[in-house]
């Protein structure tokens, strides 16, 4: 019974101290916040090395591709480059604008969805999103089928696989789906209120757009070339890869714009305050692409496939139940995640926006914020940044399955390749439009962790609701943490029985 008393006495104690810290640090931070956003000249050149990397391997790849796409445009090996492929030549010759227009029909078709959903922002994002988490299973597991109907058995596999681990995501998350919708549709409101900003993500999404024209035309070469598919494959792996990182750097520069835009709505009382800083648009927009530039660069390396990491291990840790075995095996990979989420995380955007400061140092106080005031509770309850990443698949998809299926009529041994490069165009054209809403989440949290008042003053019902989840998740946090500490008190105490 003592025991039992101290342990109880001691949760409260952990309680109250953290209470006191948490206020304590909301009132801090929102005076520095003041501070940081009226204090243009604290803005300096961050991880400038990652941009100068950057630039030069988007030369030297946009480099690259323009000489693979020319020497097969309207003339077979124009620039006499199949001397160098003489060991690995073992397919067809073919033209670079034989598969170009199958890149094009991709790059139409997820920017006409990105597009799409951006002018719905405001009535109709809610409902997408709803239907992307439901139909993502259903969508895999047809593909696969039709895999398998073109005897395409490895993606047939692969994308049987993927259903299965989203079906088992979406089950394991299902109690979450409510709240994470609830911050999303505030989100939306939110950057739906910023008429300047989904501008700003459409011209995003035309420049993103140009560049895959010079992208597409390089890959088109690549599939037309006269190498083996294990050539075309290794060069297709390269070119993605770096695809992927440019349009996760455009995807994350964005992120910046709109998170500094949500934090002055937020901080200042809506856009049209007096104390709202004049052209603050076009000066978020300035430190993005200039004295921020190299933090973005840098951090959008390793950001998205640690979170990804982190969501199937959450949704899987949780559904585990009383495999002590698999437990322990999933603990020491989330602990591990949990490390690398301290040194990248989606909200570092948010402080890199604020108060330009390097990529780490932004992770760092970011997280550091979220878990001194408890919000990283309600954070790691939310699932927006899956839903939302489910609804970049989607299009993705989408956009893929368009060219797969004019592929497949047009040359059937080629689908894989064209399809998966279409695919990973839809995603970053759609990830484009979809940023603006994660931008705002994050955006949301931060703020709410810097200072409540901030959010009560926005959206009291919305404010009430979070506190109350935010309660919830804290109480059962310290629930867990009793039994933990009361389980290992009973082990203690028999281990001590057993050696008497």
């Amino acid at each position: 019974m003592a025991d039992s008393g101290s342990v109880s006495s001691s949760s409260f104690d952990s309680a109250s101290i953290a209470t006191v810290d948490q206020n304590a640090v909301r009132g801090r931070m929102s005076g520095v916040g003041g501070q940081a956003l009226s204090d243009e000249s604290s803005r300096s050149w961050r991880d400038v090395f990652w941009s100068f990397v950057f630039i030069i391997h988007l030369i030297s790849v946009g480099f690259v591709l323009v000489v693979l796409g020319l020497n097969r445009f309207k003339k077979s090996n124009r620039l006499q480059i199949d001397k160098y492929t003489n060991t690995i030549m073992e397919n067809r010759v073919g033209l670079t604008e034989d598969y170009w227009p199958l890149y094009a029909l991709a790059g139409g078709v997820g920017s006409l969805l990105g597009w799409t959903w951006l002018f719905l922002l405001g009535s109709f994002a809610n409902h997408v999103m709803k239907i992307s988490v439901h139909i993502l299973t259903t969508y895999l597991a047809v593909i696969s089928v039709l895999c398998f109907w073109g005897q395409l058995f490895f993606w047939g596999v692969a994308f049987s696989i993927g259903a299965g681990l989203q079906f088992l995501y979406v089950i394991s998350v299902i109690d979450r789906l409510p709240f994470t919708l609830l911050v999303l549709q505030k989100a939306v409101k939110m950057v739906s209120g910023l008429p300047e900003v989904i501008k700003v993500a459409y011209a995003f999404m035309i420049v993103m757009l140009l560049c895959m024209g010079v992208w597409s035309f390089g890959v088109a070469g690549i599939v037309a070339s006269s190498m083996g598919d294990g050539g075309r494959w290794w060069l297709l792996v390269v070119f993605s890869i770096s695809l992927f990182w440019a349009g996760v750097v455009f995807c994350n520069t964005l992120h910046v714009i709109v998170s500094g835009m949500v934090f002055l709505v937020l901080f200042h009382g809506g856009r049209e305050s007096s104390s709202m800083p004049s052209k603050s648009l076009m000066k978020a927009s300035r430190y993005a692409v200039t004295t921020s530039f190299g933090s973005i660069c840098y951090g959008s390396l390793f950001t998205a496939p640690i979170r990804t990491l982190r969501w199937e291990i959450r949704g899987i840790r949780s559904k585990i139940g009383q495999n002590e075995c698999l437990l322990c095996c999933v603990d020491f990979l989330f602990h591990l995640v949990e490390t690398l989420v301290r040194f990248f995380n989606k909200y570092a955007y948010v402080q890199i926006a604020v108060y330009g400061k390097s990529f780490n140092r932004s992770a760092r106080d970011a997280w550091e914020l979220l878990q001194s005031t408890g919000v990283e509770a309600l954070v790691a309850y939310d699932c927006s940044g899956a839903v939302l990443l489910m609804s970049t698949i989607m299009g993705g998809l989408t956009a893929g399955t368009c060219s797969g299926i004019w592929t497949w009529i047009k040359w059937k041994d080629k689908v894989s390749m064209v399809a998966c490069t279409a695919t990973l165009m839809g995603m970053v054209l759609v990830g484009l439009a979809i940023v603006v809403v994660e931008s705002a989440v994050t955006s949301i949290y931060i703020c709410y962790a810097e200072d409540p008042l901030l959010i009560q003053k926005w959206d009291a019902e919305f404010f009430n609701q979070i506190s109350e989840m935010l309660h919830q998740r804290l109480q059962h946090r310290s629930a867990r943490a009793r039994e933990v500490l009361t389980g290992n008190r009973f082990d203690s105490r028999r281990e001590v029985l057993e050696q008497a």
